[in-house]
């Protein structure tokens, strides 16, 4: 059973662009814990960058971060402001310059840390057009990147992190900015979990319970970063304690976001497209569970309808898994059958199963869930 997930202050996230209906999206307080991605174009290639937004978007990305190191970044901020169908966080470190470009672009808000300006006066012109835009910033830790005093005394530790953290919360609040979100990240799942368990128990004892964005950074290639990632952000999920979660995979962005979905999904803490239950095969299939088990996820990309389909290669299983499941299918010789919470439908031939699945799957949307049932074309 899930842990009660943690009370954190509600922060509102909306591109400025003057239109009241742009996406807006809620972290925090009683919403749902949002899903993220950063994008890896050139920001300055307008187009470029839109057209990955939008294949983030797509997918399921709820905000997306671009980086504006440099004036050609600034220049293109605006433009991708204005066009993006998703918040967009503008990835500040150094340069107070591109953070302001960044804020009267209308960005939702900053990834920004800020006493890396050290400048106090350019930091507080920073922070004042934060506060003037209502432009929540998030501050954010990687072990990487810890200041040198710190990386001295406490060495690469939860402790060294949170601290860290806590300079830049300080010095926002000091100007007045309470917006706040937080991040601490690191490259192994044991530090950064205890990094944000620390960083959760600070915040409750001081009563500022700003929104807390998880991710496992660097956390590697495809398969071994999804692992960590799932690790790592599951078990703090499961404890209550997060608010919006990026998978940060040496891939296409893309792919971060179906992991992202995966592991709220697993949780039970989203729904979003068919959640699948598919066994391991064994000598008793009859048919190729994993051919039939690809063939439904195509099926699924075509529905965002949270349909539960179960998977069997026989039907040992297949009616048992089915009771669990909107709808299962188990394989049999040639054939196999199809099932309604655990109810036989029919049993179909191998060319037909398919076909016949699929309106089964509509079924369950028009009865179950009805604000999809858009998406039913073949019974509707």
């Amino acid at each position: 059973m899930l842990t009660l997930r943690r009370k954190s202050k509600p922060v509102f996230l909306q591109n400025k662009t003057g239109d009241p209906d742009a996406k807006g999206v809620w972290i925090g307080g009683d919403h749902p814990v949002a899903v993220q991605s950063m994008t890896t174009t050139d920001t300055a290639d307008v187009d470029a960058t839109l057209t990955q937004i939008y294949a983030l978007a797509m997918e399921g990305c709820e905000i997306v971060r671009c980086t504006v190191k440099d004036p050609p970044d600034a220049a293109g901020i605006p433009s991708i402001v204005r066009r993006s169908p998703v918040p967009i966080v503008a990835d500040i470190h150094f340069d107070h310059k591109m953070a302001l470009a960044a804020l009267e672009a209308g960005v939702a808000k900053l990834r920004l840390n800020p006493g890396n300006i050290r400048d106090y006066n350019k930091t507080k012109e920073v922070v004042e057009l934060a506060v003037r835009t209502g432009t929540p910033i998030r501050i954010g830790v990687n072990m990487g990147s810890l200041a040198p005093d710190l990386e001295t005394s406490m060495g690469h530790t939860p402790e060294a992190m949170v601290e860290s953290a806590m300079r830049h919360v300080e010095i926002l609040e000091g100007l007045g900015h309470t917006d706040i979100v937080i991040s601490l990240k690191a490259h192994d799942v044991r530090t950064t979990v205890f990094a944000y368990r620390l960083m959760d128990k600070r915040l409750a004892e001081r009563n500022t319970p700003y929104p807390l964005h998880l991710g496992i950074t660097e956390a590697g290639m495809l398969r071994d970063g999804t692992i960590k990632s799932s690790m790592g952000l599951g078990i703090l999920l499961f404890e209550g304690i997060g608010d919006t979660l990026r998978c940060s995979l040496a891939a296409d962005p893309v792919e971060e976001v179906p992991v992202c979905w995966g592991i709220l999904k697993g949780l039970g803490l989203r729904e979003k497209g068919f959640e699948i239950t598919a066994c391991p095969s064994c000598g008793r299939a009859e048919i190729d569970v994993l051919e039939l088990g690809r063939s439904v996820e195509a099926i699924a990309k075509e529905y965002s309808a949270p349909v539960k389909v179960a998977v069997m290669g026989c039907v040992v299983n297949g009616p048992g898994e089915s009771k669990m499941a909107d709808v299962g299918v188990a394989g049999g010789k040639g054939k196999g059958a199809i099932y309604r919470r655990g109810e036989l439908v029919g049993t179909f031939p191998e060319e037909r199963l398919l076909g016949a699945l699929r309106v089964e799957i509509e079924k369950v949307i028009v009865e179950q869930y009805p604000e999809y049932a858009h998406e039913a074309t073949l019974v509707s």
